[in-house]
């Protein structure tokens, strides 16, 4: 019998720890795969994938004990070498190899050449061999950055004192109205896939005053863009006791702050090697939306289509202006008609044909929508009979606010869209994991 105390002590290095601790001249072993070799006679230089970069290596005849012939890429192993500076390799080290130990083989060669710079394959033979092509160093930075956004939000969030809760994906009907959802049988009840957190943040406003989720959300939106997928991922908060919506977009601009600070600092690897530009986030600049639409029809010669919503060609021209005037990469976009709101927000008091709400454009697409919600138990049910809602399915959503509700607020943020547009991607699908979208079920 044997107890465990804790992790592991091993022998084994990860790069970090190599680059750090000042290993150079010492012996060390290293795991990794085989990502790239390059045969030169009596000696090669074998590139090693890991987890947080990649380690050149040396392979010399009569000096490491190992067959090259042995080694393919793709091949799991661990090494033992001498560490050694070397400018021309990555992080400025290497290691002269005197032993390799196979810990896999592949059994059949790579059908897509991963260890390359670019791949030289359609995106969509690149999602088709998606487990494969996320091997490839830039493909995989895609997410890590993806990974310090999320990150930051909760970090962020939860020193401002919200709490992380995990709310159902499964419910008795969608929190957005319309005809976007994905029906399912359950146990011969229907049920349908959340749009969002929506109606559960709101109800745990009154347990928790502040809260905060990162998960799923699904869309049964028949669109084939490169800006929409059908399931993605949701950075969403709620707060309570907010004076108005105002409060919300300056928590959401403390949050971009912070997001930047950590990429920057932490993430320094990835954005040099993907070429990003963080954005400008000191400050940012807020519109009406009516005068969001009249200030880029006029600016660049368009006219105003949809009054009720902003087209993506608007979103981008408005982006484009304070881009050019300002310098500013966001831009909140404030007072959205009611009629293209949920019943939910909060109409204007001052003019109630507009909300109490915002999107956040991000180099000129809509990355968030957010604002103030209505807490009057009297005024919600006035909103909804007003529109001539079916309340089924809703009461115990209601009935939170039949209770007593704080007045509150909160947002959600879409986290592929804002990676993509942190990255200067064009197609969505580049930075979601496993893409969903209307023909894409695999893998």
């Amino acid at each position: 019998m044997e107890f465990l105390t804790g992790r592991k002590e091993k022998e084994v290095l990860e790069l970090k720890s190599l680059l750090s601790y000042g290993k150079t001249g010492q012996e060390v072993k290293v795991n990794g795969a085989v990502m790239n070799i390059r045969n030169m006679g009596d000696i090669a230089f074998i590139i090693l994938r890991k987890r947080d970069g990649v380690l050149q290596t040396v392979f010399e005849k009569g000096v490491t004990k190992a067959e090259l012939s042995q080694l393919k890429e793709e091949t799991f192993v661990e090494v033992t070498g001498f560490v050694e500076p070397e400018e021309r390799a990555p992080h400025g080290v290497g290691l002269r190899l005197t032993g390799v130990r196979i810990l896999s083989r592949p059994e059949a060669p790579v059908p897509i050449a991963v260890s390359k710079w670019k791949m030289g394959a359609s995106l969509e033979a690149r999602l088709d061999m998606r487990p494969l092509t996320l091997r490839n160093v830039r493909e995989r930075a895609r997410f890590k950055i993806e990974e310090g956004i999320a990150r930051a939000f909760r970090e962020y969030l939860q020193g401002e004192g919200f709490t992380e809760i995990h709310t159902p994906k499964i419910g008795a009907r969608g929190a957005e109205g319309g005809a976007n959802v994905f029906k399912l049988d359950y146990f011969h009840r229907p049920a349908v896939l959340a749009q969002s957190p929506q109606f559960y943040k709101q109800m745990m406003v009154g347990v928790f005053d502040r809260v905060m989720e990162i998960g799923p959300v699904f869309r049964a939106e028949k669109h084939n863009t490169k800006r929409h997928l059908n399931e993605y991922t949701g950075l969403d908060f709620e707060m309570g006791y907010i004076d108005d919506f105002t409060d919300i977009m300056a928590m959401e601009t403390g949050f971009l702050q912070h997001m930047v600070s950590l990429l920057r600092t932490e993430y320094g690897q990835e954005l040099g090697l993907l070429r990003a530009e963080l954005p400008k986030v000191d400050e940012i600049p807020c519109i009406a939306f009516t005068q969001a639409k009249e200030l880029a029809a006029e600016k660049y010669g368009t006219v105003i289509k949809n009054p009720y919503d902003l087209e993506p060609e608007e979103e981008h021209l408005i982006g484009r202006y304070f881009k050019e005037e300002y310098g500013a990469d966001f831009v909140f976009v404030t007072h959205y008609p009611s009629k293209k709101r949920p019943f939910y927000a909060m109409d204007d008091p001052e003019d109630p044909r507009f909300t109490r709400s915002f999107d956040l454009l991000f180099r000129g697409l809509e990355v968030t929508t957010g604002g103030q919600r209505i807490h009057d138990y009297r005024e919600l049910l006035a909103k909804i009979e007003k529109r001539g809602m079916d309340t089924e399915g809703m009461d115990d959503y209601l009935n939170t606010f039949k209770y007593g509700m704080p007045p509150h607020g909160g947002l959600g943020i879409g986290l592929e869209r804002m990676t993509m547009q942190l990255l200067g991607e064009e197609n969505v699908r580049e930075v979601s994991l496993f893409p969903r979208d209307m023909s894409r079920l695999v893998p």
